[in-house]
């Protein structure tokens, strides 16, 4: 089954439009983030996922990590799914759910080391969908996502095989490498941002190949 294609760091109408068109089924909306790529106002974020069709998926990327700071941020955004790019650092998932029924949860969990596969396996329980990035949320910058960089594929088809919910990966993943990421991983969807950008601008050449590629 060909992988879903999630565009992230969308920056405008313009650009969900463009992504849309290529065959993206999701676009990722990015919240205000301690570093990285694609960040837009909440007015923005809100406006864009008033306009995308419902067949495409909106995801808020969020840095909050308590729920009612988490619930509050969706409500001023109204995206069909949260992205969580850190850690909860207190509450629970129950409560998110409680006070946002149907809007689905996606939890990043960043691939550092192996001890990473039984974190997937924890959180797995209490989300619709786990999404693999790059980055490393120790640093004291906190590195959430938007690097560009592979990591260690090995470990994400071991998070593939023993999570019962989809995945998606992310993490340097481009139209010259996504055929041997589809094949080690075997992912639900796959996550780009800046691989398909020229200067910052989603490109539609570049839209165009990975599209390709994937086949």
């Amino acid at each position: 089954m060909k992988p879903r294609v999630k565009i992230c760091c969308i920056s405008s109408l313009m650009e969900a439009k463009l992504a849309i068109e290529a065959g993206a089924s999701a676009l990722g909306l990015v919240g205000n983030m301690p570093s990285g790529p694609g960040i837009i106002s909440d007015e923005l974020i809100a406006q864009i996922a008033k306009a995308v069709p419902p067949p495409v998926s909106t995801f808020l990327l969020t840095s909050e990590t308590n729920p009612e700071a988490i619930i509050a941020h969706h409500q001023r955004v109204h995206t069909s799914t949260i992205q969580i790019v850190d850690a909860l650092s207190e509450g629970t998932y129950h409560q998110i759910r409680e006070a946002l029924p149907g809007v689905k949860l996606v939890q990043v969990i960043h691939v550092i080391d192996e001890k990473t596969v039984e974190e997937a396996l924890q959180t797995a329980e209490f989300v619709d969908a786990i999404l693999l990035d790059s980055g490393n949320p120790n640093l004291k910058i906190k590195e959430l996502g938007g690097t560009g960089r592979v990591h260690n594929w090995a470990i994400s088809r071991k998070i593939r095989e023993a999570i019962p919910i989809p995945l998606f990966l992310a993490g340097g993943i481009k139209a010259e490498n996504v055929k041997e990421a589809i094949e080690t991983v075997q992912p639900f969807g796959l996550d780009l941002c800046s691989s398909v950008r020229t200067n910052g601008q989603l490109d539609p050449e570049k839209l165009e190949a990975f599209f390709a590629a994937i086949g």
